[in-house]
């Protein structure tokens, strides 16, 4: 079984059917669904799972911090359950195709302490914006 569901069981979480297709699911490199995406993978699976318990569990796993959402600007909120390996997001402003990616240096070295205003800053989230080859190879709207 993957990862989450074996981070899950060791928040104590019982392994109920419906937390495991909903990790299950979750589990891969570069995943980024929606929560309609998860519900609707996790239905080809047990297809008695409601949306509610979908949601229900993402936010779960939200609130234990083994998900992160991802939220692109005017685009549904994506889950990701890589939330232990540092990493930042590389989104494509044509179709929301998201992947991680891991840039070389610490991104809160660029912000100088007279831009901290006093903060205690122990994050930061930076989004890289461009098109995916896919849409990259297609014509202009005209």
């Amino acid at each position: 079984m993957g990862d989450l569901t074996e981070r899950l069981r060791g928040h104590g979480r019982r392994m109920t059917s419906q937390r495991r297709v909903v990790a299950e699911v979750l589990d891969g490199e570069h995943v980024h669904l929606t929560a309609d995406e998860v519900h609707a993978r996790a239905a080809e699976r047990l297809p008695e799972i409601s949306r509610a318990t979908v949601y229900n569990t993402l936010g779960e796993l939200v609130a234990l911090g083994e998900v992160v959402e991802v939220c692109a600007h005017g685009r549904a909120t994506r889950y990701d359950p890589n939330a232990h390996d540092p990493h930042q997001h590389l989104v494509c402003s044509g179709c929301g195709l998201i992947r991680d990616v891991h840039p070389i240096g610490d991104p809160l070295a660029g912000l100088p302490a007279g831009e901290r205003f006093g903060y205690t800053v122990s994050g930061a989230e930076v989004v890289y914006r461009g098109l995916c080859p896919s849409c990259a190879s297609r014509p202009p709207h005209a």
